[in-house]
């Protein structure tokens, strides 16, 4: 089983709760859910589906998204003006290169990579919002965590054996 869930920051309350056998790819999940115009959805690099993600674009939604380590893109601009001590490393625009990925997603898109010192490691974000700061995306990305505490508190506090894929 698994619960796809969308948390809104604001309150910390589900708005959204699909439940799935365990053969469900957690993408799929983007099928079902209407994108609202503004909101920011925050997801795991399971998430990424570059139809769906058009279609959240077109809508007028935003999102921050881990990116896959084998994406194949083009710069097209790079922000040279990082301070590296913040934890940022990069920050550029992209168009991606693959031939289907670039035929279901042919906007400019956004890579900006941030290093967690904390944890040690190196987070590359797939983002469709070209003003919000890279920072800015950086500190939104880590209230993804928010829907783990959520997980963890059902789990504490109803019966259910086993929860996976988070939104």
């Amino acid at each position: 089983m698994k619960v796809h869930t969308l948390l809104d920051l604001r309150g910390s309350i589900p708005t959204f709760i699909y439940i799935t056998d365990g053969k469900y790819h957690d993408r799929n999940i983007l099928d079902v859910l209407v994108p609202e115009p503004a909101a920011i959805y925050l997801m795991d690099k399971t998430y990424v589906d570059f139809a769906a993600l058009y279609l959240m674009h077109k809508a007028g939604s935003f999102f921050v998204t881990r990116a896959e380590v084998t994406i194949d893109y083009e710069d097209v601009e790079c922000n040279n003006n990082i301070d590296d001590r913040t934890g940022l490393r990069i920050d550029k625009t992209i168009k991606l290169r693959g031939p289907k990925s670039k035929q279901l997603y042919s906007e400019i898109l956004r890579i900006v990579e941030y290093y967690d010192k904390e944890k040690d490691i190196l987070l590359v974000f797939l983002i469709n919002n070209l003003e919000a700061s890279a920072l800015e995306i950086a500190r939104l990305y880590k209230n993804r965590w928010q829907i783990e505490v959520f997980f963890k508190w059902i789990k504490q506090n109803l019966i259910i054996k086993k929860t996976l894929g988070a939104l």
